[in-house]
């Protein structure tokens, strides 16, 4: 009889996979990839109709992926929503005008948990990086998510001065480098944060 029974130990929850993590930000600066190369060569109208299309496109790619429905549906609304400003506009800066906006919006949030105590990506993150339920009781665990969302504040704080400076200087191509460029940094905090939770899950 075997008196030694071996001890299953929980397992790690699995890292989102990092080919997704990339693949997530392609499909997400795509429709303004489109709209800045269609605007570009065509004028507005053809770009707001590419944008629509990749943007639709887009949607079905990650329903199909089985990526989450919310998301799928966020990003969707976001580019008709920035195609309707920029229609009512009548210009290709419009396009860009929630998104130079959406940043201020993310530091406020930031900085909020952060003086409440739960830092944004610890609320958002913990759970994913396999993080005790007390996350906020561990003094490593707090610190790690606290310096994670600071960081994500600053980064705003600069894509924010960024995409004003170039919204009032009516430079839409400018506008969209900056706005495709946080998808890899953002995703690359989020990448780190896992990391470092993990590893001190271990020590």
């Amino acid at each position: 009889m075997n008196t030694n029974p071996e001890v299953r130990v929980p397992s790690e929850p699995a890292a989102p996979p990092r080919k997704n993590r990339w693949e997530t930000v392609v499909v997400t600066a795509a429709p303004t990839v489109a709209f800045l190369a269609a605007n570009a060569v065509s004028g507005l109208t053809a770009g707001l109709v590419t944008a629509a299309v990749t943007a639709f496109a887009a949607f079905g790619w990650r329903l199909y992926r089985r990526q989450p429905v919310r998301q799928a549906v966020l990003g969707l609304l976001l580019v008709a929503a920035c195609a309707v400003v920029a229609a009512v506009t009548g210009e290709a800066r419009g396009f860009f005008l929630i998104p130079a906006l959406i940043p201020f919006a993310v530091i406020a949030v930031c900085v909020t948990t952060v003086l409440i105590g739960r830092p944004l990506t610890g609320l958002l993150l913990n759970r994913v990086a396999g993080g005790p339920a007390e996350w906020r009781s561990v003094p490593r665990l707090r610190r790690i998510h606290t310096v994670s969302t600071l960081t994500c504040a600053a980064v705003n704080v600069v894509n924010g001065a960024l995409q004003v400076v170039y919204y009032r200087g009516n430079q839409p191509l400018v506008l969209g480098a900056v706005h495709i460029a946080t998808g890899p940094v953002f995703a690359v905090i989020v990448a780190v944060t896992i990391a470092c939770v993990r590893r001190a899950r271990r020590d």
